[in-house]
């Protein structure tokens, strides 16, 4: 089961269609649906998570907790929609396009991708753009 959470004003619509189109990437990497969590927020909200859980004191887009066991995914995925936005003017995306793509990155951690080095991130990149044409299949 996947569930949205808001911290902040923000509140994505369609709940259902992201939804699905989430499960249908962890079928494509040959994963089973657990219990997933978004928790839409605010840079002090994540901010404050970073410090306290990563000892980190950086701003971030996505910070995950991942619960995964064997093929099950689960975790939870907190996206600061400040960081979002501000992205995606950095990025020259639009902010719908940049959502997708941190959200289907959670996904993808907790399916075994890493991005720590850059052939990681570039394999990374790749992917993420494979689950975000992924949205417009008939879900």
């Amino acid at each position: 089961m996947i569930n949205f959470n808001y911290e902040t004003d923000f509140i994505l619509e369609d709940e259902a269609v992201y939804a699905g189109w989430l499960e249908k990437i962890i079928i494509s990497e040959n994963k089973v649906l657990g219990e997933i969590a978004y928790i839409f927020c605010d840079d002090e909200y994540l901010h404050n998570i970073n410090m306290e859980y990563l000892q980190h004191d950086t701003l971030t887009d996505i910070i995950s907790f991942d619960y995964t066991e064997g093929s099950v995914i689960s975790g939870d995925i907190f996206i600061s929609i400040e960081r979002v936005k501000d992205n995606a003017i950095d990025f020259n995306t639009t902010f719908p396009a940049e959502i997708k793509r941190v959200m289907a990155h959670g996904i993808l951690h907790y399916c075994g991708y890493k991005d720590k080095t850059e052939s990681q991130s570039n394999i990374m990149r790749a992917k993420e753009e494979e689950k975000i044409n992924m949205f417009h299949v008939e879900l």
